[in-house]
């Protein structure tokens, strides 16, 4: 099922103005080399690609192919267009992190540092079991908890991943609240759709308002964005992890938001102070990635841009969803890029955003 705004679509007089690549310090030809990576098959099942930098539209591109739509199946082909809604996956639990921060600084939701079982009173029965009264609700931001949760080893279609398992069981809270305790919450990462669904509940207990109606409200409409929908389960349940559907412009109004610390035309949306948490890295995810709250980190180089000395870092923040869905935010070179893709299931989903985003990365060179 979709819980879908009742937002216009269509023309969008908020959009950001539109420059020449070359005058936001690309080399010459930016799209070509996007064009270039496709035709070479270095990018497939690309659907819709949007570059900001300095606040400016310098690449926005949209593609035809075939997708997907989370809880209703194949959509056959589609024609996408700046006003298209795509699915965002997992790039929905950087969104419910953005939702917490917000109705944190409305105190309508209990601070990181609290107890998490403070949160679900009614689940008193497990507090006390097994060491979950250790649990904060900041290690359920940082996919923390240490508990008993493989959605790794099993593909979504296999009812022992455990998210599959959550959406599946009478009670989804209970469930996710009776996983046994197995390492020391906060010392371990483990990929865990169940954390951005306790995030949801406290957000929709504490404001009293469905997930989706709360984010229109406090987040998508403050940023102008079109139609949205959150896919719900047969209970009526958001689909917290992995259910927001926007458009790529939608997206990328995000990471622009982000770095401008949060605001939009001089309004706080987000608190700069919960995004520096979001961003920070709390937990190793992997080799190269880091997790704040429900947000990658990435520190990467960029060869020598601007003069900088070989092997320079800089600091990335990353949304990513499954099928090749990846908002990247480069605080250091004013730049975001919101892709959107279709190479759902596949075990190279990964490559074409990230071919995408080096090229963007090696034409801005000058």
């Amino acid at each position: 099922m979709m819980q879908q705004s009742t937002a216009p679509a269509g023309d969008d007089p908020g959009w950001f103005a539109k420059a020449a690549p070359e005058d936001e310090g690309f080399l010459p030809g930016l799209g070509a080399r996007l064009d270039q990576a496709i035709a070479d098959g270095k990018v497939w099942n690309l659907h819709g690609l949007v570059v900001l930098r300095s606040g400016k539209a310098v690449l926005e591109r949209y593609f035809g192919g075939e997708d997907r739509a989370r809880g209703v199946g194949a959509l056959g082909h589609v024609v996408f267009t700046p006003d298209t809604l795509h699915d965002l996956r997992s790039c929905s639990k950087s969104i419910v992190g953005l939702l917490y921060g917000i109705a944190l600084q409305q105190g309508q939701v209990p601070p990181p540092e609290a107890p998490l079982f403070s949160a679900f009173p009614e689940y008193a029965d497990l507090a006390h079991r097994d060491g979950r009264d250790r649990l904060l609700i900041q290690h359920v931001l940082t996919m923390a908890m240490g508990t008993d949760w493989d959605e790794s080893s099993f593909p979504y279609s296999d009812p022992r991943n455990s998210e599959i398992a959550m959406d599946a069981a009478p009670d989804r809270y209970r469930y996710i609240l009776e996983r046994p305790v197995i390492d020391v919450p906060g010392a371990h990462w483990a990929y865990c759709g169940g954390t951005t669904a306790l995030l949801a509940g406290i957000i929709a207990k504490g404001t009293g308002k469905a997930l989706h109606d709360f984010a229109r409200e406090s987040l998508f409409g403050p940023l102008g964005m079109g139609a949205t929908e959150w896919v719900t389960d047969d209970d009526g349940e958001p689909i917290a992890a992995s259910g927001v559907r926007m458009s790529t412009r939608d997206l990328a109004r995000i990471g622009m938001m982000m770095l401008n610390g949060g605001e939009v035309n001089g309004r706080s949306v987000v608190p700069a102070e919960w995004l520096a948490r979001c961003v920070t890295p709390f937990v190793s995810a992997d080799e190269l990635r880091r997790y704040g709250y429900q947000w990658f980190v990435l520190d990467i180089a960029f060869g020598k841009p601007k003069g900088w000395a070989v092997g320079r870092l800089e600091r990335m923040w990353m949304a990513q969803g499954e099928g090749g869905q990846r908002l990247f935010v480069i605080p250091a070179l004013d730049l975001v890029i919101a892709v959107t893709a279709g190479n759902y299931e596949r075990e190279d989903q990964w490559m074409p955003p990230t071919r995408v985003l080096r090229e963007i990365v090696l034409a801005q060179l000058r």
